[in-house]
């Protein structure tokens, strides 16, 4: 669910030599990029666009290739017309990274884009590592203000992970399902396995819903191979691990039957 080709294609083939040196077995795979900091200078929707078709012309190549296209919300209407064009071309996702791309979560034009995302049927994947104070929180508020966008928040929360057991709570409320969130493992899932937290961190899992969490990498960062075998450690029954692996990802990005779950 979260791979990144920084290069292409040549990141494309490093990742898929990476899973076969491992002996794993992938059906699809989340491939995205992202530009950087918005900086209002001529030419820089055009790279956007760019690395948008680059991706999207990957995946026509590959057919494991669930391709994930990227704007910057500071862009205002034309992020918007990016978002309408790749969404005509078949791309179910986008990515969306506050600290690299250095915009503020809580800014209209924020929830601007990922609202018009979910109006034209696209899941908002956005990171969720809480490096900064208050951004799961700020997180829970965009959905909150979005409830016709699916969102993928990526990392589930880093270490700050407590925090989404909220959730458990706030679907109580008459009206305030926020079915609209779901979590990639990516990042704590190494630390928690075996490791003091591990009861917690599963409690967690339980707590948001094993359907609303998805096995991913962070790839080139870490491996498919190391995150497989830490969700292996995680004390959760043979369902739930085929249900994070894959069937989840499966309904929400409708990708098929597949004899690998």
């Amino acid at each position: 669910m979260h791979v990144h080709l920084r290069e292409g294609a040549t990141s494309s083939g490093q990742y898929e030599a990476q899973l076969a040196e491992a002996g794993v077995e992938v059906t699809a795979y989340g491939a995205m990029w992202f530009g950087g900091p918005h900086q209002a200078r001529e030419g820089a929707i055009e790279r956007i666009r760019e690395g948008n078709d680059a991706i999207v012309a990957l995946a026509a190549a590959n057919p494991k290739v669930l391709p994930i296209a990227t704007v910057h919300p500071y862009d205002g209407d034309a992020a918007l017309e990016e978002l309408q064009r790749v969404a005509a071309k078949g791309v179910k996702v986008l990515k969306i990274h506050a600290h690299t791309q250095r915009f503020d979560v809580t800014d209209a034009r924020v929830l601007a884009v990922v609202r018009h995302a979910g109006e034209l049927g696209m899941v908002v994947l956005m990171d969720n590592a809480n490096i900064i104070p208050g951004d799961s929180e700020n997180l829970f508020n965009l959905a909150v203000q979005a409830p016709g966008t699916t969102f993928v928040f990526a990392h589930i929360g880093g270490l700050n992970f407590r925090f989404w057991n909220i959730l458990a709570l706030a679907r109580t409320a008459d009206g305030f399902g926020m079915d609209n969130v779901y979590f990639d493992l990516s990042g704590p899932l190494h630390l928690a396995a075996g490791s003091p937290i591990e009861d917690e961190f599963v409690w967690t899992l339980r707590n948001v819903g094993i359907d609303r969490v998805m096995l991913g990498s962070d790839y080139p960062q870490m491996s498919l191979a190391r995150a497989l075998e830490a969700l292996e450690r995680l004390d959760l029954d043979e369902s739930e691990k085929a249900a994070i692996r894959y069937g989840n990802a499966q309904r929400l990005f409708d990708l098929g039957a597949s004899d690998r779950e």
